[in-house]
């Protein structure tokens, strides 16, 4: 949708109470909105609102679902809505102001935005997002009809962490626990306490519209609930998966183990690609040529240039021994014949991970995990059970714990045989629907 581009003032919030947009029958109209679109993005939170959208779709207690999208197309934003195809929208926005969240293009939000709320009617807009986006959009919802429920999935701290919401201190990569206007300020010396502290209130300010958050690990929500949402206003719903059988054994050759370990995800600092290819390098020679490491990410040239070069000071030996093998990005519809050729999959983060989806994309396709113990990922893979947790950043323990599954091959037989389906998306759709409808 494409509209003729005017100024206007924010929308008065109405006086009385406006007639909610309910559909006959009582079936719910869905906007699904994201901080970017699969099509341009392929992160764990685009994609896991993608997959929503299109549940919500197929579910018999929706009566019509919509995807909004925020789109860097490499043009500039011009704060435009456009048609990507047929229920699905993008919207040419930008944050100016990422300390407080605001939007660049404040017209569009009061323009635009609010004109598409009045064209959709939806009952529910479920929201994945505002970076990219901003905060405001939550309030023109509510100021174009109080009777629409915002319903919010929060996928990271960026509320609560000015850090790329990784709640990693600055410069040092410490792992930090809570947040407080001193102690944020010496992660960012430029900004005193006061700003954060009115940060904080700002963001809270916005999220009071917000009916209901929904959090992927019961990690993120006591972390939301200690910074001061409502316990009550918090529900836990995974992530759907989709609806596939798992994949057999990969077949082993004479003599072969389950030796191959494969690491799933866009390599950043964040994602801890060097503990593993640390933990390889501190293997004795004879260790490590027992074991293959299959590298499939992307984004490695995005990153600080230290990052850069000491990813390629690592792997170019171990690439030169065969340890690890280079096999570059992918798009979401080859990951199960990636993932068919390993035996484990590696999430070696080293901050508090949410809920990351290659977590259950691996369950899916029936590979067990090595992970670290951080966040919500030690909520997802049970120590010994269907997978193993290893302490974040310790390369000694991950050099240890992959020769040790080398060498005793019972460990992947028993932890594959303990993994259970996830839910698909359809199921996570219903969930939304039963648990948060009113």
């Amino acid at each position: 949708m494409t509209t003729t581009r005017r100024k206007r003032a924010l929308p008065a919030a109405p006086t009385t109470a406006v007639p909610a947009f309910a559909p006959p029958g009582g079936r719910h109209r869905i906007l699904v909105m994201a901080h970017a679109h699969p099509d341009f993005s392929l992160g764990g939170g685009e994609i896991a609102a993608y997959n929503l959208f299109n549940a919500y779709r197929q579910d018999a207690a929706v009566q019509d679902a919509w995807f909004l999208a925020r789109a860097d197309r490499g043009r500039g934003t011009t704060g435009q809505i456009s048609l990507r195809r047929p229920n699905e929208y993008l919207w040419d926005q930008a944050v100016h102001d990422w300390h407080r969240m605001k939007a660049l293009h404040q017209d569009s939000v009061v323009t635009w935005f609010a004109d598409l709320i009045r064209a959709l009617r939806p009952t529910v807009v479920h929201t994945h997002h505002y970076a990219h986006l901003g905060l405001e959009y939550l309030r023109v919802i509510k100021q174009v009809d109080p009777n629409i429920q915002i319903w919010m999935t929060l996928h990271e701290y960026m509320a609560i962490c000015r850090n790329q919401g990784q709640m990693i201190k600055t410069g040092s990569f410490r792992l930090c626990s809570r947040s407080s206007p001193d102690d944020c300020s010496r992660c960012f010396p430029d900004t005193p306490p006061e700003d954060f502290w009115l940060r904080k209130h700002y963001f809270m300010s916005h999220f009071d519209g917000v009916d209901r958050f929904v959090s992927p690990s019961e990690f993120l929500r006591q972390r939301y609930i200690d910074w001061g949402l409502s316990p009550d206003k918090i529900t836990v719903i995974e992530n759907g998966q989709a609806d596939e059988e798992p994949l057999p054994p990969r077949a082993l050759a004479a003599g072969e183990t389950r030796n191959r370990f494969g690491f799933f995800w866009q390599i950043t600092p964040y994602k801890g690609l060097d503990v593993v290819l640390e933990a390889l390098a501190l293997m004795k020679e004879e260790d490590a040529a027992k074991v293959v490491l299959e590298v499939h990410g992307a984004n490695l040239e995005l990153q600080p240039e230290d990052y850069r070069k000491k990813v390629e000071r690592l792997r170019t030996p171990l690439m030169e021994r065969g340890v690890v093998q280079w096999m570059g990005p992918y798009q979401p519809h080859e990951l199960r014949g990636r993932m068919a050729g390993v035996d484990w999959v590696v999430v070696p983060s080293i901050w508090w991970e949410n809920s990351p989806m290659v977590i259950q994309e691996a369950f899916v396709c029936g590979r067990p995990l090595l992970v670290s113990d951080l966040g919500g990922m030690k909520e997802k893979v049970v120590h010994g059970f269907n997978g193993f947790t290893i302490p974040g950043g310790n390369t000694h323990e991950w050099c240890s714990r992959m020769r040790e599954i080398v060498s005793n091959p019972q460990r992947w037989n028993k932890a594959r045989i303990n993994i259970s389906k996830p839910m698909t998306q359809r199921m996570i759709a219903a969930v939304h629907l039963k648990e948060l409808s009113y």
